[in-house]
């Protein structure tokens, strides 16, 4: 019988929405089994008298580059699997409401910890949290899993034993094998057993088509938008609308040096920020490559003619290219002028001539399919 999930997936192709996509189906597959395999619990008459804690299935881990169709897929699964507590969230979204929980046990008094938590005993914040996440959800859905904090890393392995052992099941999306997260951070042989762990539990299954369905929004629409006018903010505004998708814009923070960055207009791989939020605030070269590493798109609006009287600025958004050009980012901008008219004269504006190139190479569609 074919399953809702398959269900949903077929009408969408009958209707013209997607097209068969070899590299999708295998996706499809197991989602459907760990579909089939979570409409099958069913709790023993005795559960609730015993207390006994349902067990954690293995779950799914689609991996590959951005625009496969990772997220359409989560998508539908998540619309349709037959689970009563789940939760999709974006990765980044639920490890900020983890260290949030964590802090607010450690400090928190006996009556403060029961009200939040049901519990007040022990030093160790992990069991007590993952007991609430679980009671939230025997079923997430992550976006967009990526390990880049330490904080997040140090802490992964402990957190998804518990949750594991609370009957959590796992679905994700990522960028990458589970071999290349938090790949090159600090300490990072401490975060291997969690990777371990992680390839124990779930079905890694490499999503990694030929074709990119963002790109085609992208080529399609463009990605440099000039000047500032009410039509191109429109088309602008609908093109992150259109990359969104049925994605909720929660806002990301970003862990730089002991300091955080907040972006209220991000969702996993895309944020949307503001010249001014950017350039013009005081940030440097390593803010730049987090902001690059986190995210594989950026919606860069208002972007301003410079003058010799916003050096910093121009040194600033400088430095920023050169961040999001080595790291391979797809930049979508709202500005007044083309690239090399945005800094045509004063201090700094023949050194601005390498930039300017590096944002017309940028808009190139080599450039557009190169992102992987």
């Amino acid at each position: 019988m074919t399953s809702a999930l398959e269900k949903a997936y077929a009408d969408r192709l009958a209707r013209g929405e997607l097209r068969p996509d070899p590299a999708q189906a295998a996706g499809l597959a197991s989602l459907v089994r760990l579909e089939a395999e979570l409409a099958a619990v069913r709790p023993g008459p005795l559960a609730g008298l015993l207390r006994r804690r349902a067990e954690s299935l293995r779950g799914v881990y689609l991996w590959g580059p951005v625009g496969r169709g990772k997220s359409m897929l989560m998508d539908l699964f998540f619309e349709t699997v037959p689970v009563a507590r789940k939760r999709r969230t974006h990765f980044h979204v639920f490890m900020r409401e983890v260290h949030a929980l964590i802090g607010a046990w450690r400090s928190g008094d006996a009556a403060a910890r029961r009200a939040r938590f049901g519990q007040a005993r022990g030093d160790d914040p992990v069991p007590p949290v993952a007991d609430l996440v679980a009671r939230g959800a025997s079923l997430i859905c992550f976006d967009e899993f990526q390990v880049t904090d330490i904080a997040d890393a140090m802490i992964l392995g402990r957190l998804f034993e518990a949750l594991f052992e609370r009957g959590v099941t796992l679905a994700a999306t990522s960028n990458r094998h589970p071999d290349e997260l938090y790949r090159d951070g600090i300490n990072r042989q401490l975060f291997l057993p969690f990777i371990a762990l992680l390839k124990a539990r779930v079905e890694v299954v490499s999503v990694a088509g030929s074709h990119d369905y963002r790109l085609d929004r992208l080529r399609a629409a463009g990605t440099w938008f000039s000047p500032i006018d009410p039509d191109n903010r429109r088309t602008f505004s609908a093109l992150w609308r259109d990359m969104l998708g049925t994605e909720a814009a929660e806002g990301e923070s970003i862990e730089v040096m002991g300091r955080r960055l907040d972006f209220p207009d991000a969702a996993g791989g895309l944020v949307r920020a503001g010249f001014a939020r950017l350039c013009d605030a005081a940030l440097g070269p390593n803010d730049y490559l987090a902001l690059a590493e986190r995210f594989h798109t950026v919606f860069l609006e208002d972007l301003p003619r410079l003058t010799p009287d916003r050096r910093e600025a121009a040194r600033r958004f400088v430095t920023l290219i050169d961040a999001l050009y080595e790291a391979r980012t797809r930049l979508i901008v709202l500005a007044e002028a083309d690239p090399v008219r945005l800094y045509p004269a004063g201090d700094g504006a023949f050194e601005f001539e390498r930039t300017a190139s590096r944002l017309q190479e940028m808009r190139s569609a080599d450039w557009l399919a190169d992102r992987s």
